[in-house]
């Protein structure tokens, strides 16, 4: 079996640091790898491992004696919302005995919903995202990202699309039914179906629930289950000193493409054009969320849509500036790609501005960059830090 290819992330954990650390993140980004190459002598406690999780679970307490005493290491437990009831005793010892844990799971939402002790702050928060063209390097290519996504397995598997088909059914069997989390896996898979085609636009639950055939506030909170498991997210509208009548329901977005093309049901009735265009948006929403998070950039991200549907797909807001990105399929660009940002600037003149499209050629339309694509991802570091 060949060996699995390990990518240098962007994410970074201090060996030496004082503090514990929560590490959230879909299934199938990479934490326990990276921190099993990054962090040296861990103790670590899987509890996707039947005996470690029913040992744990009878009697959470028994953690203790398995860790060796005066253990200056990170411990790491993998999973840990499996075990809720794991933290009061990981706070515990963290006052008791100054040990330093990294703990893994889906969402520290998720873990708040179920009213646990996420140690009084005691810990540090990171976020483990999909692959970046700067984590892939060589290995990235825009064909394949866009195909398949940026999931460390699909490079590392001889069928992509076969994996990713594999992960999706593992992933709900595993998180959403074995946690007790819904009750009837087929009316939430019809529901991820039926949301799949919100991808890019503005939720509506009331058309979501009628095309699934499911009830309104049903649809509401297995919307909430896709946040808690980091699956998708809401992106607001920004609405800071608006100028203008705005929008008002949120946008939604899975969160890598190839899951999402997964998910996504196509026919001989769907536009190409349309999937494209919502895959293009996550691919970029992805390495938006991605750098923002690793780099610490601090920026708050948004979309902007009047009421007569002027857009912009994405505004990235905080200390170090106003950014607003367009996104667009096409090769060629025409007067009219421009309005969204245009209509922006109008009411934002501080924001800088880009349209990033399929095109090869950089291009400046008095103060709109207009950058390709695969650019402008290998850019972002440098456009958000304002380089």
């Amino acid at each position: 079996m060949p060996t699995e290819k390990i990518y240098n992330r962007l994410i970074s954990i201090d060996p030496n640091a004082k503090e514990s650390a929560f590490l959230f993140g879909p299934r199938g980004t990479g934490k326990t790898l990276w921190l099993k190459t990054h962090l040296q002598d861990i103790l670590y406690f899987d509890l996707l491992k039947t005996e470690t999780y029913n040992d744990l679970i009878a009697n959470p307490s028994l953690i203790e004696k398995r860790i060796p005493p005066g253990f200056k290491n990170y411990i790491v437990i993998d999973e840990v919302q499996k075990i809720p009831e794991l933290l009061n005793e990981v706070h515990r010892l963290i006052e008791t005995y100054g040990y330093r844990f990294v703990l893994t799971g889906s969402s520290a939402r998720s873990l708040r919903r179920k009213g646990v002790n996420l140690l009084g702050g005691r810990a540090l928060n990171y976020t483990m995202h999909p692959l970046t063209c700067y984590e892939l390097g060589d290995d990235f290519s825009l064909e394949h990202a866009l195909k398949f996504g940026l999931l460390p397995s699909v490079y590392n598997v001889s069928d992509p699309k076969h994996y990713l088909e594999t992960y999706i059914s593992s992933y709900l069997r595993e998180e959403v039914l074995q946690e007790g989390i819904i009750r009837n896996l087929g009316e939430f898979t019809r529901f991820l179906e039926t949301a799949s085609f919100s991808q890019g636009n503005l939720i509506n639950i009331s058309e979501i629930a009628r095309e699934a055939s499911i009830q309104r506030k049903t649809v509401s909170s297995y919307f909430d289950i896709v946040e808690d498991l980091l699956i998708g997210s809401q992106l607001p509208v920004f609405t800071k000193r608006a100028k203008r009548r705005l929008v008002s329901h949120p946008k939604f977005y899975f969160f890598d493409p190839g899951v999402y093309r997964i998910i996504r049901p196509t026919g001989p009735l769907d536009s190409i054009e349309e999937i494209d265009g919502a895959v293009l948006e996550t691919l970029f929403l992805a390495h938006l969320r991605a750098v923002n998070d690793y780099l610490r950039l601090g920026y708050q991200l948004y979309f902007w849509r009047t009421s007569n549907n002027t857009e912009v797909d994405f505004v990235a807001y905080g200390e170090r500036g106003l950014y607003a990105f367009e996104i667009k399929r096409k090769r060629k660009i025409s007067a009219s790609d421009l309005n969204g940002l245009r209509s922006f600037a109008k009411d934002y003149d501080i924001a800088k501005l880009y349209l990033i499209y399929g095109g090869e050629h950089e291009e400046y339309h008095d103060n709109i960059h207009v950058i390709p694509f695969k650019n402008a991802l290998e850019k972002l570091i440098d456009i958000l830090k304002g380089s």
